[in-house]
């Protein structure tokens, strides 16, 4: 008799330790569903199909969000093999209630709600009827494929929908949790997802929370508007440094670094699209063709600024080929500040860091900054400075400030001192810098 308890005491950790705990990770969405929740959760997925989880678990209190990357998640929830169940704790509200639908199963806390998925527009108000005729849709064979009732599914979204014994016409459904349980959108109230898993006889398992990695955490800091602000301010200020100081090579590094460190967080949650990409180069080549070949400041310039400023500030908003119906007016005010505030940010940091810039030691390293005087041996056999100072002539290029003038038939390099003169004005020699005339307009 002892040797078989002896045995039993030996071997009841053996078959504990044999046995497997189940792997659960949970997913939060506590947030807006928006391009990055779109992410966190498409992320989430993979890392539980890559890691072998049994049970993804929705930790669910939203107020909805934006339809297609509701539409995307769902996508995402049917299509893993790895059963997914919904704890709504407290509210699973518009894109929220679609989201928990196209779960396995569903539960609730007390006094949690689902319903109310009628779709909205950016201020509020219902969005017409073919936003609605989509959701509609979208909710009812959702709600199919978890055998669910998909007539009362389209009524959490239209109000024109009368079930007996469920809704009145006039009213969208939203359901408490004891209504969710009767009418089969809930399996049950529980108050944890400890208590979730214990009464489906889960017991001996593995819980953890998904996160984002460094690097993805980084990409959602960067998406942050006064973040964006920042980068589109070093963008531009980073072109015009380089143009006034060409070669230097710094500031034009830092544009492109800022512009790469801007784009792709957008490109990767699905905000920026190709298009707006290719519209912000283009509208920089305009820039650069205005400055470097075509001579005065006319169309193409105009064309290059609008499009350059319309793509960063489209980059941030979700809209839909132009499409704005159903993007928030906060979004758009706050796309609209946060690129012109960089903008405005950059030139004053032109007016007046541009000064400081030229004072500092690292400048002074590699830009010349002191006067090749004759005095110290420098000379130059380009310009006849007796016989041109006082002379006038034309402009032969734009000088913006510097250019080409001519004067007598012949051709001379030449600035002024930072006013734009338009070819073929007249000028006037005041002073000559090296091999380059010194001119103002003449009155």
């Amino acid at each position: 008799m002892k040797i078989i308890k002896i045995l039993i005491f030996l071997l009841v950790p053996l078959v504990s330790f044999s046995q497997e705990k189940e792997k659960v990770l949970i997913l939060e969405i506590k947030n807006e569903i928006d391009p990055r929740m779109n992410r966190y959760i498409k992320l989430g997925l993979e890392e539980a199909e890559e890691s072998g989880t049994d049970l993804i678990i929705v930790d669910m209190d939203t107020y909805g969000g934006y339809v297609n990357d509701a539409k995307d998640i769902i996508e995402n929830l049917l299509d893993t093999k790895i059963p997914v169940w919904v704890f709504i704790n407290k509210d699973a509200a518009s894109a929220g209630a679609l989201i928990s639908i196209a779960c396995d199963s569903i539960y609730m806390s007390a006094g949690a709600s689902i319903g109310a998925a009628t779709v909205v527009m950016g201020q509020g108000e219902a969005a017409p009827d073919k936003y609605q005729s989509y959701m509609r849709s979208t909710m009812r064979s959702t709600a199919e494929v978890n055998n669910r009732d998909p007539k009362i599914a389209e009524a959490m979204v239209d109000e024109n929908i009368e079930i007996e014994g469920v809704t009145k016409k006039g009213e969208v459904i939203t359901f408490s949790t004891s209504e969710a349980i009767k009418f089969g959108f809930c399996e049950g109230q529980r108050e944890s997802i400890e208590e979730i898993l214990e009464k489906n006889g889960v017991t001996n398992y593995d819980l953890s929370t998904f996160e984002l990695d460094f690097v993805e955490k980084t990409i959602a800091f960067v998406i942050n508007p006064f973040i964006s602000g920042i980068l589109v301010l070093i963008i531009i200020g980073g072109i015009y440094f380089e143009l006034q100081t060409p070669g230097v090579g710094f500031p034009i590094a830092a544009a492109g670094v800022a512009l790469i460190v801007y784009l792709i967080p957008y490109y990767l949650n699905g905000l920026a699209e190709s298009w707006e990409i290719l519209a912000f180069i283009i509208g920089i080549l305009f820039i650069a063709a205005e400055i470097f070949i075509i001579p005065g400041f006319g169309i193409a310039g105009i064309i290059g600024i609008i499009l350059s400023i319309g793509s960063l500030t489209l980059i941030m908003l979700n809209n839909d080929a132009f499409d704005f119906s159903l993007v928030p007016f906060s979004d758009i005010f706050t796309a609209l500040i946060t690129t012109f505030g960089g903008i405005i940010g950059a030139m004053l940091l032109m007016l007046f860091g541009g000064v400081k810039l030229t004072d500092t030691k690292y400048f002074r390293k590699i830009a010349l900054t002191s006067t090749q005087a004759r005095s110290d041996g420098f000379t130059s056999s380009f310009i006849p400075k007796d016989t041109l100072l006082g002379k006038t002539g034309i402009a032969y290029t734009v000088l913006r400030p510097s250019g080409k003038i001519e004067i007598e038939g012949e051709i001379f390099d030449a600035s002024t001192r930072g006013d734009y003169i338009e070819k073929g004005e007249k000028v006037l020699v005041i002073g000559d810098e090296g091999t380059s005339l010194k001119v103002r307009k003449n009155k």
